[in-house]
Order: C-alpha cells, then sequence, then structure tokens
C-alpha cells in the first residue's frame, strides 16, 4: 500500500473515532432520522461542514489557535452555555414526550428551522474545532507531505457516518412511536449534554 493511501485509511479511522462518540451533532442528526424530517438537508449541512473544518486543521489553522491563549476559553465557555441550553430544550421534551408517528398528519417542523439547528449544533459546537480543527490538524500533520490524503479519509469517514445515520435512524421509527421511548431518548441527550458541557467548564477552571 503506498504512503498515500495508507494516510487516507489512516484518516478515515481516525475520523471516524471522532466523529462516532455520542455528541450534540449526532444526537441532532438521529432525531431529525428517527422523525423522517429534512433528513437530506441535515446530513447535506453536516457532511460539507465536517469537511471544511478538517481542511481547516490539515491547512495548520489548529496550530494557530493554540497560539492564542485567550480564543479557547472563550470558545469553550460560549460552547458549554450552548449545550446547557440544548440540554435544557431535551430535559422539557423528556418532561412531557410526544410520540413519532411518520405516516401521521401530523404538525411538521419548518425546513429553515431544520437548517438553523443543524447549522447551530455544528458551528456552536467546541468539540468540532477542539477536535477536528486541533486535535485531527495536529495527527494529519504528523504524516507530511500525505496530509491532505490524510484529511480526505477522515471527510470520507463523515460522508459514510453521517449517511448511515442519518438515513439509518428510519428503521428505528417504529420504536419511537411511543411516549416512552421518545422520554428516555431525551432524557439521556439532557444528561448528555449537560456532562459534556459540566466537563468543558471544569477542564477549563482546572
Amino acid at each position: 500500500m503506498s504512503s498515500s493511501l495508507l494516510a487516507a485509511a489512516s484518516g478515515l479511522a481516525f475520523g471516524l473515532s471522532l466523529i462516532v462518540a455520542i455528541g450534540a451533532q449526532n444526537v441532532f442528526v438521529l432525531r431529525q432520522g428517527i422523525r423522517r424530517e429534512h433528513v437530506g438537508l441535515v446530513v447535506l449541512t453536516c457532511m460539507p461542514a465536517d469537511a471544511l473544518l478538517i481542511a481547516v486543521g490539515v491547512a495548520g489553522v489548529g496550530g494557530l489557535i493554540q497560539r492564542i491563549p485567550w480564543l479557547v476559553p472563550v470558545a469553550t465557555l460560549g460552547g458549554a452555555a450552548f449545550l446547557l441550553g440544548y440540554a435544557v430544550l431535551a430535559a422539557r421534551r423528556a418532561i412531557r414526550p410526544g410520540v413519532l408517528d411518520p405516516d401521521a398528519d401530523g404538525e411538521k417542523v419548518a425546513w429553515t428551522t431544520v437548517l438553523g439547528g443543524a447549522l447551530a449544533i455544528t458551528w456552536l459546537n467546541p468539540h468540532v474545532y477542539l477536535d477536528t480543527v486541533v486535535l485531527l490538524g495536529s495527527i494529519a500533520a504528523a504524516n507530511g507531505e500525505d496530509r491532505w490524503w490524510f484529511g480526505a479519509g477522515a471527510a470520507l469517514g463523515s460522508v459514510l457516518w453521517f449517511t448511515a445515520l442519518g438515513f439509518g435512524a428510519r428503521a428505528l421509527a417504529p420504536v419511537f412511536a411511543r411516549p416512552g421511548a421518545w422520554r428516555w431518548v431525551d432524557a439521556g441527550v439532557a444528561a448528555v449534554m449537560f456532562v459534556i458541557a459540566a466537563r468543558l467548564v471544569w477542564e477549563l477552571v482546572g
């Protein structure tokens, strides 16, 4: 295997290892996939955003970010506040859960609202910058001239993951036709978001 293909394969594996972890973006895509609501729009919003951030990291911007002392703390606090807000909304849904019947003529969320949510959950999430730009960019730099092949592999991982998560989630729709199922999901989402936000603040203070 050539060094370029090896770098691409390494990027694919590393990219998947980062993106598969439970986070705000994955939860949002999963929820929209289960609801069968503007799934293509969400997937096509997340994929190029991830590819752009990977390119920024591979280009070396992650190193520049680390040289600006005040930028990371500010981004971390802003991201923690955003995640806490998202957790509160999920907790409210858990207290008063709804049902999911994709074939029913229920109230649909406007595509503009879904697009706004996808953009917010992508660009206001501190993990996007800390993991994708700084961490992935640093690992890519270790591949020297093949760093762009590494980045291409990581971007491919994003395409595969978001496609599978968004369009594969509809298989779970029958399960989430019961309010109790949504209660557990939203309670879990709230807990995860609270924990991530608390960890960000703790790491910053510590």
